[in-house]
């Protein structure tokens, strides 16, 4: 069965051989290098790689009847986080949920909106008038990048460094926090998330340290991915956090009595340092990447961590593509 159309150069498995193993074997197709996938496009150049989907984007404008919206620098503003009962009910919940659904696909090359549009989805189930306009606000800065994808590009020596981040009791409704991370292979992002935590905290060091907890497994599970492909990590991967205290809790043998809440993070996050395969470290807020995935930033610092994540138009050899 065809994934794809062989014209947009996905593998097509064809019909499955009868040979004496069955199980095993099956008749393959080599459709040459890959460009186009369930809506991503994949443009090379020399050993690098362009992640976009253009075309997408302009569907959801267009699905949103905003064609000729005025474009916007950022996707969310820094003012006071989205409420569940702000304002009146949204009149075409059905809308909203579908737009809602197409940008968590966009996603998948647009980390930058990645943030936007999780605040955006918690409020599915019962849309308000603000929680539309939160939405069209993420679709007029789509419009102004809708070229921009994500760059990969080759990397001398496997290495991971990852950055965690939280906005600690940011939700003005429940006080949660919503953390986020990011983990590079090199210079390449290959691992983003932002989220909000399943229990309150009670610190702002608890909530960074369960930040760093969730980053620690996600690169556990990366770890022995790359070990699966026969190309392991050698050095500690190194964690980024702007807490000073988590980044002491990370370390110290010693066990507080404050520290009883988050006792599993702290064991599990302290094994894997004194095995060696993570070494959690400070950095100053204003180099903290993750940011862009636990809070609105102001134009400056956005478009800087933005390009930190290698979010940027495509090489100006293939602008002309488009």
């Amino acid at each position: 069965m065809a994934l794809n159309s062989p014209d947009h150069g996905i593998m097509d498995t064809g019909a499955t051989s009868h040979s004496a193993n069955e199980q095993g074997e099956f008749a393959m197709k080599d459709l040459g290098p890959l460009s186009y996938f369930l809506g991503i496009q994949v443009t090379r150049n020399g050993n690098n790689m362009f992640l976009s989907q253009q075309a997408y984007v302009r569907d959801i404008i267009h699905r949103a009847s905003m064609d000729s919206c005025k474009p916007v620098a950022t996707p969310v503003d820094t003012q006071a986080k989205l409420s569940v009962d702000s304002s009146p009910l949204h009149d075409d919940p059905t809308t909203y949920r579908s737009l809602a659904g197409a940008l968590q696909y966009l996603t998948f090359t647009r980390p930058d909106i990645w943030y936007a549009v999780q605040q955006i989805c918690m409020h599915m189930h019962s849309p308000r008038a603000d929680h539309w306009s939160a939405l069209k606000r993420i679709i007029r800065y789509i419009q102004g990048t809708s070229d921009y994808g994500l760059h990969l590009g080759p990397t001398p020596k496997i290495s991971l460094v990852s950055y965690t981040d939280t906005d600690w009791a940011g939700r003005p409704d429940t006080r949660c926090t919503t953390s986020g991370y990011c983990v590079y292979l090199g210079d390449n992002l290959i691992s983003w998330s932002s989220k909000r935590q399943a229990t309150i905290s009670r610190s702002s060091a608890e909530a960074e340290y369960r930040g760093v907890a969730n980053v620690v497994a996600e690169i556990c599970w990366l770890r022995n991915l790359l070990l699966e492909l026969n190309h392991p990590v050698s050095r500690a991967t190194l964690v980024y956090c702007d807490n000073v205290s988590a980044v002491y809790l990370s370390g110290n043998p010693v066990q507080h009595q404050r520290t009883k809440r988050i006792e599993l993070d702290i064991h599990f996050v302290r094994e894997q340092v004194q095995r060696g395969h993570v070494r959690v470290l400070h950095v100053p807020s204003r180099h903290q990447i993750a940011d862009i995935f636990t809070k609105g930033l102001p134009r400056v610092l956005f478009d800087d961590f933005r390009s930190s994540l290698s979010i940027r138009p495509p090489y100006a050899s293939t602008a002309g593509v488009y």
